[in-house]
């Protein structure tokens, strides 16, 4: 794969009165705040601290009216079902609250759909069957602020519906109970961009503050808030929701809990995958318990981990745990099937197309979105990767922050039995019939919208520094704007004029460098890069963040190159 360029963007320096107002922080510190929206005392405060001042969950519209049904339902001992997602989002969301409710005394059951035999978010057979079995409230997590049929079909049912959902709600709501999503216009919840667990934890929050207030049945309740921080932690971090923040605040406490994990397949999955409690991160969490929890979800059944997260059985824990290892694994290989089949298909497309567009009949739907991201990643355009079926297919695309996938999904949305998502990734479902339509609409949108555009991907860099300001004085200093993560990135650097003192191959085209500034001497690797050995000259520019390398239990500072080119290019 030929290295592209990439767009170098340095953030602007604060004004120097800025600056002035920080007297106790250092300067580039201050410079990473400001980069990040901080700019005010009270908000550089919080941010450090990992405070969120304000977290009533009763700010949230519908969460009165949703608590008044759920205690309703608890004292009738009407049985409640939490209606979930098959991602780490959907299924942590699903485990949180079923453990509150139970808590409180609730008959309470999770429902997952099966991914490939029914699709995201409420169905009208899953709803039926649940009310075939006696479910008189249902509560959706991570879905259902677009389910306007499913939804009047559910209350034609019986079904009284509680919906909390993250994604954007259309101009019309289905006829629910509540709705509780602060992307609502008229809600006054200060803070939108809550996950899906991140949701089911403030209707948690009102519960039990209600309940402490209220007891809505005998007996105490020993559930806590604190006791749910990691299920919050695993699923915002998973569903890349911006690390800022109440979604900061939460993580940092949630990392807290799972580095002393209490629960049994917590602390099975952290064996199987060789991660000590006390040293899982945000990262951890994105690249290692994210994508076992997903993998279930995305080839068979989501409950297998939902079951782990919720085990009281060691040895049930431990098999779960094992199970997803070997799924996640099956995963990773079919990911890479898929995507070498859809790269020919985009390289038959050619590169000059806006938008690529491509479908199989064999491509899996717990895959497509993978195989997407890869393309996008690679290519740097819209992608949209389908899976064929015999009357309809279900197609799930990734973006580029110059391309709104969902905005230009709303512009077809005569073509399409439903869809949803955000600016960067959306999934929908087509019939065969409309799918060329689809595409054709689809790629003249792009063409239109993205004329004139120069496609390449941006290193938004946090500062340019001098090589020798990278010291473990400077990595403390970053620990404190941790965890990193969506909207609040591990630091991006920029340093001119390193001189190259070795570069060779290791691994899979990954370069390992030895660079130095003239004063301190620096391992480095690029990952991906090896195109470049042999090439380089003596003196190059590198953008890179800082990192710990641990090896034989020694630890050493290293820079983790994103881009690099000869020195005076630019």
């Amino acid at each position: 794969m030929t290295i592209k360029p990439k767009r170098w963007q340095v953030a602007l320096s604060p004004p120097p009165d800025h600056t002035a107002r920080f007297p106790g922080l250092s300067p580039l510190i201050v410079q990473l705040l400001y980069n990040r929206g901080l700019s005010t005392p009270s908000e550089v405060r919080a941010f450090l601290r990992g405070d969120w001042p304000e977290d009533n969950p009763f700010r949230l519209k519908g969460m009165n009216e949703a608590v008044t049904r759920l205690r309703q339902a608890i004292r009738r001992q009407e049985p409640i079902a939490v209606y979930g997602d098959f991602d780490a989002d959907g299924v942590t969301a699903t485990a949180l609250l079923v453990e509150t409710l139970s808590a409180l005394g609730a008959q309470t059951e999770p429902y997952i759909p099966h991914r490939v035999d029914e699709g995201y978010g409420l169905n009208t057979g899953a709803l039926r069957e649940l009310a075939r079995r006696g479910i008189k409230v249902v509560v959706t997590v991570d879905c259902g602020i677009r389910s306007i049929p499913e939804v009047s079909y559910g209350r034609r049912l019986g079904l009284d519906i509680i919906i909390t959902d993250h994604h954007s709600p259309g101009e019309e709501l289905p006829p629910s109970v509540a709705a509780i999503n602060p992307k609502q216009a008229d809600c006054r919840y200060p803070f939108k961009e809550l996950a899906g667990v991140g949701l089911a934890f403030k209707l948690a929050q009102a519960l039990l503050r209600t309940n402490r207030q209220t007891p809505v049945t005998r007996g105490e309740v020993s559930l806590e808030e604190e006791d749910l921080l990691d299920l919050v932690a695993l699923g915002t971090v998973a569903d890349l929701a911006p690390l800022l923040g109440e979604n900061r605040a939460l993580v940092r406490r949630g990392l807290e809990k799972l580095n002393r994990p209490q629960r049994l397949g917590l602390q099975a999955l952290l064996s199987q995958a060789g991660v000590r409690p006390g040293q899982i991160t945000a990262t951890t969490i994105g690249y290692v318990l994210g994508p076992r929890l997903n993998a279930a979800g995305r080839l068979d059944t989501a409950m297998a981990s939902y079951n782990l997260l919720t085990s009281l059985s060691p040895a049930e824990a431990k098999s779960l745990a094992l199970e997803l290892e070997r799924v996640n694994r099956e995963r990773q290989r079919l990911t890479v099937d898929t995507l070498e089949r859809a790269r020919e298909q985009v390289l038959a497309i050619g590169e000059e197309e806006k938008l690529f567009f491509v479908a199989a009949g064999d491509y899996l739907p717990g895959i497509v979105g993978l195989v997407a991201q890869r393309l996008t990643e690679e290519f740097y355009r819209p992608s949209v990767v389908v899976e064929l079926g015999p009357e309809r297919s279900r197609g799930s695309a990734r973006s580029i922050p110059e391309f709104n996938i969902t905005a230009a999904l709303d512009r077809c949305s005569d073509l399409l039995v439903r869809y949803g998502g955000h600016a960067a990734a959306a999934g929908f479902t087509v019939s065969n019939a409309n799918l060329e339509p689809l595409q054709q609409r689809l790629r003249q949108i792009a063409r239109r919208q993205l004329e004139g555009v120069e496609l390449l991907p941006t290193l938004h860099i946090d500062a340019e520094v001098d090589l020798s300001e990278m010291n473990w004085a400077t990595y403390a200093l970053l620990e404190q704007l941790e965890p990193f993560g969506y909207a609040n990135p591990t630091p991006l650097f920029l340093s001119r004029e390193v001189t190259v003192r070795d570069a060779r191959v290791v691994g899979e085209n990954h370069l390992k460098m030895i660079l130095s500034d003239g004063r301190a001497v620096w391992d480095a690797i690029a990952f991906r890069q090896g195109e470049w050995a042999g090439k380089l000259p003596y003196h190059i520019d590198i953008v890179y963040t800082l990192e710990v390398n641990e090896w034989n239990e020694e630890k050493r500072l290293q820079l983790n190159v994103k881009d690099l080119r000869p020195s005076g290019l630019a």
